[in-house]
């Protein structure tokens, strides 16, 4: 047998030997032959204390046996693996942390060593924990936000379209919590919401997500459920339960609740729409003396006449484009400012829409019916390609070193020759892969992870620069998060709104920013109003802001004035 000790194998693992991540070394037997000081550090084990075992007595029983099988499978098919475990320190502590696993093998492909390395992502795992629930979670009830609860609804529609139930939602408001608010002030108001959150949980099943709007509005979604009686029988209970006295220190107090309940399928088949038409109930219920339930009826809501009339007028637009008409839509652009250089160095490129008749529309309104109704995959080609094509011109007209963002949806992400289509974008206006960046949601990302990645890495073998929009708005697996094959996260304009005054929102952009820059992502502020906002976004390591603190979207015509005189001012103040 030759001697170890002289191995070039343990003679590059001295290399190692300071090394910041734990190192440590097996024969082909999976006996430890060597670890270096960041694994005594980390392990709490010192080398006579684990050569010649097996690195089962670092285990501590929490990583599930799937994932060892996992490994060997991939350490015999690829030599090598990596992912994360939970282990045992010497004292008898655990934590998570990230494996890599690679085989040494001999001329013969015969395996020698295996030479693995780890980190502890403990705090790593914490931060984004703490995001994950300051995210979906109220931070005085404890209830879900209406982030989750739609997340959550959207997964009970479809389950009950798969098993033709019905599912109900109650949008229920409190009657007088305004004078409780005004007259005996906030902390009083906090306490009986607490409560309302309380009984609220009592009234359903456990599996029923409960969750507060903000202020007093509250919504709750019964799964599963047989009929409409059923639900109306759920509601009288809230109704009863809600309108009993609260005692909240010396005082009791009493909050009528007005509900308003929609139903799916007959109501509405997506989130958005059955909250809506709840709301428009609850509102009925309000005007019919508070204190009470109302079912949604068509008749509520007469916005639904006023949303096919811009469908219509939408789709009539974007015909429009194809046949070569004057186009009702236009590209704007709203610059991204880097941090260290204080230059712009980026542009998001965002669809307006001004009708004929109907004047501008706002995109809050045209998009979310694009969306709902498949007209998004014919808006976002147009916006990918005239964002192209405005490159090349601001290219050509002297504006250098900047890329363009682009928005993809769900649609155009569903293609599998959609790296053919951007190359050939790339190649029609003579552009750079790193001047164009492609934006995904997180929710687009989740549909089906594995095509998604699959996309994403042929776009960033292609050199294209990838970012996750509005981050921390999605219901995205952390697990998913750092294999997805991006550069960059935005974190989304509703965490950035209230930085400043909000503990929550702060905490939220924190650990958004650690968990972005230990992924070795840089991070987009979106949203970006007030100096206040800037400062401590700037504080916490931000890499780029975007926002009306510095300039509102603008047409192209006014957008290379402003970069000139922008860059041209920061260059001044630089020399």
């Amino acid at each position: 047998m030759s001697d170890v000790t002289d191995s070039p194998l343990l003679q590059k693992a001295r290399a190692f030997e300071y090394a910041n991540e734990a190192l440590f070394i097996t024969d082909a037997a999976n006996s430890i032959i060597a670890v270096n000081r960041a694994f005594t550090r980390m392990t709490g084990y010192a080398p006579h204390d684990v050569i010649g075992q097996n690195p089962r007595v670092l285990a501590s029983g929490q990583t599930s046996p799937d994932v060892y099988y996992d490994m060997w499978l991939a350490l015999e098919k690829n030599d090598f693996w990596q992912g994360e475990v939970w282990d045992r320190r010497r004292d008898g502590s655990t934590y998570p942390k990230h494996l890599t696993i690679s085989v040494v093998r001999n001329a013969a492909h015969e395996v020698e060593n295996y030479v693995a390395s780890f980190s502890d992502i403990t705090e790593r795992k914490q931060a984004a924990d703490r995001m994950f629930h300051l995210a979906h979670h109220d931070g005085l009830t404890g209830l879900l936000n209406r982030t989750a609860l739609e997340v959550q609804l959207q997964n009970a529609l479809v389950y009950a379209q798969r098993e033709k139930h019905q599912v109900g939602v109650l949008l229920i408001d409190l009657d007088n919590f305004k004078q409780v608010n005004d007259t005996l002030g906030h902390h009083v108001g906090d306490h009986l919401l607490l409560q309302v959150g309380r009984r609220l949980k009592d009234c359903v099943r456990a599996n029923d997500p409960v969750a507060r709007l903000g202020g007093d509005e509250f919504i709750v979604v019964l799964q599963d459920i047989e009929s409409a009686m059923s639900v109306g029988a759920i509601a009288s209970k809230i109704q009863r339960s809600l309108a009993d006295a609260y005692q909240v220190d010396e005082y009791t107090l009493y909050a009528t609740p007005s509900i308003g309940v929609s139903l799916y399928p007959i109501d509405g088949s997506d989130p958005d729409v059955l909250i809506k038409n709840a709301d428009s109930a609850m509102y009925h219920a309000k005007a019919q003396g508070r204190n009470n339930f109302k079912f949604f009826a068509a008749s509520m809501n007469a916005a639904a006449h006023e949303r096919l009339k811009l469908e219509n007028a939408l789709r009539s637009a974007l015909e429009g484009i194809n046949s070569n008409q004057d186009s009702q839509f236009e590209l704007y652009f709203q610059p991204q400012i880097h941090i260290s250089s204080g230059k712009i160095t980026g542009l998001e490129a965002l669809a307006r829409w001004s009708h004929p008749e109907l004047g501008p529309i706002p995109p809050t309104r045209f998009i979310q019916i694009a969306e709902e109704t498949g007209l998004i995959q014919p808006l976002g080609d147009w916006v990918f390609w005239e964002a192209c094509r405005r490159l090349k011109e601001f290219k050509e007209a002297g504006v250098t070193n900047m890329r363009v963002a682009v928005n993809l949806s769900t649609q155009q992400l569903r293609h599998d020759n959609l790296p053919v289509v951007v190359r050939g974008a790339l190649a029609c206006y003579d552009l750079l892969p790193e001047e164009l960046e492609l934006e995904i949601t997180e929710s687009t990302a989740m549909q089906n992870p594995a095509a998604t990645i699959a996309i994403l890495e042929q776009l960033k073998d292609m050199g294209i620069v990838l970012a996750v929009d509005d981050f921390g708005t999605g219901y995205s697996s952390l697990s998913y998060l750092k294999h997805l094959p991006i550069h960059r996260l935005k974190l989304d304009r509703t965490f950035v709104k209230d930085i400043d005054t909000s503990r929550e929102d702060a905490a939220i952009c924190s650990a958004t920013i650690v968990l972005a820059h230990s992924l070795g992502l840089d991070l987009v502020a979106e949203g970006v109003e007030t100096t206040a906002q800037r400062d401590y976004l700037q504080n916490l390591g931000c890499d780029l802001f975007q926002g009306f603190l510095y300039s509102k979207p603008l047409p192209a015509d006014q957008l290379l004035p402003f970069i000139r005189e922008w860059n041209a001012r920061i260059e001044g103040m630089q020399a």
